[in-house]
């Protein structure tokens, strides 16, 4: 898939607590490497909801810390918990350079990379990938299939393979997701008549 001149974004983490008194903020991790992400000085846009008072700015990284095997971060600028407090359920994120920089993260893709991917399930194509939304809780794809679009959460347990080159993409959705859509298509369907054998004969009423 050709990819285009603009500056590409990845998303590499999300801001999910405030942590102490002195701006600390935990993070959960959406990167291999973290220590090359999250280096002093990195800088990160923010996904924030319009009225943050966050809501268009960057934040500058100052120092990555571990606290019981989990990460802590603390910015530039954020030197308080009621700081740290605005910041809660942001998502961040990084402009990549090069191929050899998004190269580094082999689970991770452009939305554009994604947008108009073949969605299959069990080997058939269902669907295409409509878009893609990044949700504070989770990413979901959105897939256009049989007239409608359908929200598939994009986890490894539902989305377990993106082939690129192969312009697939495989998942393994649990029971229900799609199934309404072949109600649908067969309730859309006209309705046969009825077999002769299967139809009262005239004689029969008598």
């Amino acid at each position: 898939m050709a990819r285009d001149d603009r500056p590409q974004q990845l998303r590499v983490g999300r801001l999910t607590k405030a942590h102490g008194l002195k701006g600390a903020i935990k993070l959960e991790l959406f990167t291999d490497d973290p220590e090359r992400r999250f280096a002093p000085g990195a800088v990160f846009s923010l996904q924030v909801p319009k009225d943050s008072p966050w809501h268009g700015q960057h934040l500058t990284f100052r120092e990555l810390r571990w606290y019981n095997q989990q990460p802590v971060g603390f910015f530039e600028g954020v030197d308080d918990r009621t700081a740290a407090e605005t910041l809660v359920k942001a998502i961040l994120w990084v402009e990549l350079g090069d191929e050899t920089d998004a190269d580094a993260e082999p689970d991770a893709w452009y939305d554009h990379q994604l947008v108009g991917l073949a969605v299959v399930r069990d080997g058939e194509k269902i669907g295409e990938v409509a878009h893609v939304e990044h949700l504070p809780a989770q990413d979901l794809l959105i897939v256009k299939a049989g007239g409608r679009e359908v929200m598939v959460p994009f986890v490894a347990a539902i989305v377990p393979e993106v082939d690129l080159e192969a312009g697939t993409v495989t998942i393994t959705p649990p029971a229900g997701l799609f199934e309404e859509l072949a109600d649908e298509t067969a309730a859309d369907a006209p309705v046969e008549a009825a077999d002769d054998q299967d139809a009262p004969d005239a004689t029969d009423a008598e």
